[in-house]
């Protein structure tokens, strides 16, 4: 008799997401020049023209001295502009620059690969199933 798989969800949840993160980094380091992180970020910048560095935390789940320093590294590599915002003095508009439309533009192959590799090992049904419930999980207010 064989043994039931791991139950330990949260230590299921963090070896999948390291082991994933990796991956992905790696491949896209290779395609692009960025980490998954700085990719997460580029996304959020072109998706929200102008975003605060609060907003970009508030959007990519981070706290805001994390996204201040992926915010310097972004913008010491010539990825994203700071400028002054319209409405807030002490804040800084996010925008994309042209190298970072063409980091997102590079990378974009290789995020479609490693999303069709997952939907492969886990199927259609699983791989949308997935996917909810790691939205669910995003969100959870635990």
């Amino acid at each position: 008799m064989s043994e039931p798989p791991d139950q330990r969800l949260f230590f299921l949840l963090q070896r999948a997401a390291h082991q994933l993160r990796t991956a992905a980094d790696r491949r896209c380091l290779a395609a692009a020049g960025v980490t998954t992180a700085q990719l997460g970020a580029l996304y959020a910048v072109r998706d929200t023209p102008g975003a605060t560095q609060g907003e970009l935390a508030r959007t990519l789940g981070l706290g805001e001295p994390a996204v201040t320093a992926l915010a310097r590294r972004l913008t010491t590599a010539g990825l994203v502009a700071r400028n002054p915002h319209p409405r807030e003095h002490r804040a800084v508009a996010l925008e994309l620059t042209d190298a970072g439309e063409a980091a997102l533009t590079a990378a974009q192959p290789e995020v479609d690969r490693f999303n069709a590799e997952l939907r492969g090992l886990l199927g259609d049904d699983g791989f949308g199933r997935t996917a909810a419930a790691l939205h669910r999980l995003a969100d959870w207010d635990a």
